[in-house]
């Protein structure tokens, strides 16, 4: 008895409905109330997913096998953060190249 191959678009469909679920769910049990345009977007999002099997028509915009583009993992991860409230990381200070630490 041959298995077949996984269907490697239904497992990333899967993956990113229950990672946006998670994200909403996370944010009703934490108490944390979401934007309209964080809730807009979970519901836009996931709708897009439901439908066409991923949320961006771009290909440039995500990897082939992926249902979300590189930037709404971005902003689910932002959502899932503020629903755990950790604060929000936002652009860092790096320190200058050929500078050390020894001023030595």
């Amino acid at each position: 008895m041959k298995r077949q191959p996984p269907d490697r678009q239904a497992q990333a469909k899967r993956a990113a409905l229950n990672a946006l679920k998670r994200a909403r769910r996370v944010a009703e049990r934490a108490g944390v109330a979401l934007s309209d345009w964080e809730g807009e977007f979970l519901g836009s999002v996931t709708e897009r997913v439901a439908s066409y099997g991923r949320a961006f028509a771009d290909p440039e915009k995500g990897a082939p096998g992926s249902a979300l583009s590189v930037r709404q993992g971005v902003k689910l991860k932002e959502i899932v953060a503020k629903a755990k409230g950790k604060p929000r990381t936002g652009l860092r200070r790096r320190r200058p190249l050929g500078k050390s630490a020894d001023p030595d």
